[in-house]
């Protein structure tokens, strides 16, 4: 099971599990962490920012991750950057970003941060530039 929050276009977000989650389906299936017995929901990828795998679900809201890359960690990947349509700025690498395709997955580029990676939705997106 990954752990993932998911956060929708219209600023909504959920935490919890998902074990059925490929880049290119319409749906995926999020067990809602908070709701002990919960039946699981049918998440839209339509309606989503972006699908954020992360080590913790609890997170740390006192830690802004870094936009740059560490010179002790070196980059895998082409660096990219990404600001969706609400204003964030997520820099990290991917390895397969093409425009057309309805999303592509990015590392952040701090090794520090609690995401792992993330699914980017390119319809949530504002524009997406190599680095």
């Amino acid at each position: 099971m990954n752990k993932v929050v998911v956060r929708f276009a219209d600023k909504r977000a959920a935490k919890g599990f998902t074990n059925d989650f490929f880049p290119g389906r319409e749906s995926f299936h999020l067990s809602p962490a908070l709701e002990s017995g919960a039946e699981p929901v049918v998440i839209r990828v339509s309606d989503l920012k972006a699908v954020f795998f992360v080590h913790d679900l609890a997170g740390n809201r006192e830690k802004t991750d870094r936009k740059e890359f560490d010179p002790a960690h070196p980059a895998v990947g082409r660096r990219i950057k990404v600001v969706f349509k609400d204003g964030e700025v997520f820099v990290g690498t991917t390895h397969g970003y093409q425009p057309g395709r309805q999303g592509f997955f990015v590392v952040p580029a701090d090794a520090t941060s609690n995401i792992q990676r993330c699914y980017v939705v390119t319809a949530a997106t504002e524009s997406v530039s190599f680095l």
